[in-house]
């Protein structure tokens, strides 16, 4: 299953990507200072709702294209994807990582980077990613 040193090489090898603590000092993953995958534990309000179901471990947030995409991810493996409240109407997932295959992660954070990507440079990775 997935680490954090995978997040970080993965999305290390994106673009034009930085990394810089989030505001609470977590790991997170920028590109063009928008962020697009961070470390996002399970806060009081987050545990609350999710009740029994609440998972340990840790918990990786990313963005996703649009609510739709959210919603196949969570529908396509709810052991491996859930939201809380506090997402409603945003477009990213929370993901347990250590539910993750490292194939998976890849394609996750890669389509997080394309979601907040400059069209331009989306473009031209598109292009020479092949």
């Amino acid at each position: 299953m997935a680490t954090w040193d995978d997040v970080r090489r993965i999305a290390l090898a994106l673009p034009e990507t930085t990394e810089r603590g989030s505001h609470d000092d977590l790991p997170a993953w920028r590109v063009r200072d928008k962020l697009f995958v961070w470390e996002r534990p399970l806060r009081r309000g987050d545990l609350a709702a999710l009740g029994d179901a609440a998972p340990d471990g840790p918990i990786l947030g990313a963005r996703v294209p649009d609510l739709g995409a959210k919603e196949a991810l969570l529908a396509e493996d709810p052991a491996v994807y859930l939201t809380t409240p506090h997402f409603d109407g945003y477009p990213a997932v929370l993901v347990r990582l250590d539910r993750i295959g490292v194939e998976e992660l890849t394609e996750l954070v890669t389509e997080a980077w394309y979601a907040r990507a400059p069209k331009r440079l989306a473009a031209q990775f598109r292009t020479t990613a092949g």
